[in-house]
């Protein structure tokens, strides 16, 4: 096998990180020639600039990155031969967000207290989601928690590359109508009550758009505030609506029809609901239990309640591709590939695969949405930019026909 180049980082018998490059066959022939200079491997990899345990959670990086490097320091450190709780003072010692430096150290006092690894997670529900902790308790169970750790980092930096994706692709078009929206204000509260004075001593009959467009300034000039709290109390009204379990249904079931975007939050869904499961079947979780699991980590409710009837298919011994086939709430190939992991006796691995195809066409349908958005926000904002600046017109060549 030929050698390769690695970048590592390492924490010495002192407790100070220390950094290098080594050549060798494999990672982990990296990491043993590490704890052979009696160093302890934190991170081993090709590029030492795509290390998640570089870029430490220092300013205010969310949960979401905390547990995501919690679960690549464990993984690297379990893989390495490194007891648990050294591995978890070890980790503590390098996260640099206080608040989750007390979590890691708070779990290691749980463990020293006799608990296990899942049953200390499992005290910090808002950090470890149940597949999470399902997933640890299955590692400890068969003895492959550095195994399912090494998992659990792929499917957690897969679903966070995923949603960094989403909300990136969102935010451009998001600026443009906030700039659009902030441009129109501008022309109604400063420009248009300029050009009213022309008005003021003029015994004109004023047309109707330039009329309406007047209206519409004196409203901002004057009312702003008054519209401004409807609009905010009509948003709070809403987020109140939603929040609970009706409106969320309706809102959710809503979300998935609209044009172009439901398509993209339904395949999203669909991969988050794949990756989940083939990280659970493939450590032997059951598939009940594993499709319950699921569906807790599912943002879209009328989705993830669909999988209760698959759930009850698989009990009646349906298996789970035609159950889910019924919901019509996935895209048909998911049922077409989960047919054929059935056949062949490999779930786990058709879900890995309907993950990955979800995952990119997830991509593309956003790409498609934000292809359409952008023109469509800046259309929209040029027609009425431009019927305001008609109306002036319209005004301005009206005088001509008038005695003033």
């Amino acid at each position: 096998m030929a050698s390769a180049t690695f970048h590592y980082r390492a924490v010495a018998a002192d407790g100070k990180l220390r950094s290098g490059v080594i050549t060798a066959e494999n990672n982990r022939a990296v990491a043993r020639e590490l704890m052979r200079q009696g160093l302890t491997p934190v991170y081993v990899g090709f590029e030492e600039k795509k290390s998640a345990a570089l870029k430490l959670p220092s300013f205010g990086a969310g949960r979401r990155t905390d547990v995501l490097f919690f679960t690549q320091e464990l993984s690297t450190l379990l893989n390495s031969g490194v007891p648990l709780d050294r591995a978890l003072s070890i980790t503590s010692e390098l996260t640099t967000r206080q608040q989750f430096r007390g979590i890691v150290l708070d779990i290691l006092r749980s463990i020293k207290g006799g608990k296990s690894l899942a049953d200390a997670l499992a005290l910090h529900p808002l950090y470890f989601s149940d597949l999470f902790i399902n997933m640890v308790r299955a590692g400890e169970a068969s003895g492959s928690l550095g195994t399912i750790f090494e998992r659990l980092s792929e499917f957690e930096r897969s679903r966070d590359e995923l949603r960094s994706y989403i909300v990136s692709s969102m935010i451009y078009p998001g600026l443009l109508a906030m700039v659009g929206a902030g441009s129109i204000f501008v022309i109604l509260n400063f420009v248009v009550p300029r050009f009213a004075t022309i008005f003021d001593d003029s015994r004109m009959q004023i047309p109707v758009p330039t009329l309406i467009m007047l209206q519409a300034s004196h409203i901002v000039q004057n009312w702003w505030w008054l519209v401004a709290l409807i609009l905010i109390g009509g948003f709070a009204a809403f987020r109140f609506y939603i929040s609970t379990p009706g409106g969320k249904l309706w809102w959710d079931t809503s979300r998935l029809k609209l044009p172009f975007l439901g398509e993209a939050l339904q395949k999203a869904e669909t991969s988050r609901f794949a990756r989940a499961m083939s990280t659970l079947v493939g450590n032997s979780v059951p598939l009940v239990q594993s499709l319950n699991i699921s569906a807790g980590i599912m943002f879209n409710s009328r989705m993830a309640g669909s999988l209760k009837d698959v759930a009850q298919g698989v009990k009646r011994g349906e298996g789970i591709s035609q159950p889910l086939a019924r919901t019509k709430m996935f895209p048909p190939l998911a049922s077409h590939l989960l047919t054929v992991g059935e056949e062949t006796g490999k779930l786990d691995a058709m879900f890995a695969r309907m993950a990955d195809i979800y995952e990119e066409q997830t991509r593309a349908a956003i790409k498609r949405f934000t292809s359409i958005f952008e023109p469509l926000v800046i259309l929209v904002m040029g027609v009425i930019v431009g019927a305001l600046v008609l109306s002036m017109l319209i005004a301005i060549t009206s005088i001509n026909d008038v005695a003033i």
